[in-house]
């Protein structure tokens, strides 16, 4: 399963591997604090696309869109989070305070689509 949580808020044993993925490190934060397997900073959308995303829902189909075809172009990026969630629970750290408008949502979404996917194809190629 895949879940995600704000950096802000505690880690808890039901959290599984925890992964930040966010490109800037979230203010207030101590490194030590965050009980994270690894920052993913490349899996987080492009300077570019975060800046003129800038958190506006307004912007939010838009975003996903565009923030989908970069995960499409990098898929070394978010391969270590799809082997982990095949494995076990993982959890997606962000830092944004919009809760329904941020790139982990997109992400998380991405993903849990890869596994269906994959399992789809595994099921079809034992027929």
């Amino acid at each position: 399963m895949i879940q995600i949580k704000r950096v802000y808020e505690p880690a808890a044993k039901s959290d599984g591997e925890r992964f930040l993925v966010e490109r800037l490190w979230p203010r207030g934060i101590k490194k030590e604090a965050l009980h994270m397997i690894a920052w993913l900073k490349n899996v987080a959308p492009s300077n570019e696309l975060r800046q003129w995303f800038n958190h506006d829902p307004a912007n939010w189909k838009e975003f996903q869109k565009r923030y989908r075809a970069e995960l499409e172009g990098k898929p070394e990026t978010w391969q270590p989070l799809l082997a982990a969630a095949k494995t076990g629970e993982v959890t997606l750290l962000f830092s944004a305070h919009d809760l329904e408008h941020n790139n982990a949502l997109v992400l998380k979404t991405s993903l849990e689509e890869q596994l269906k996917r994959g399992h789809k194809e595994k099921s079809s190629a034992g027929k």
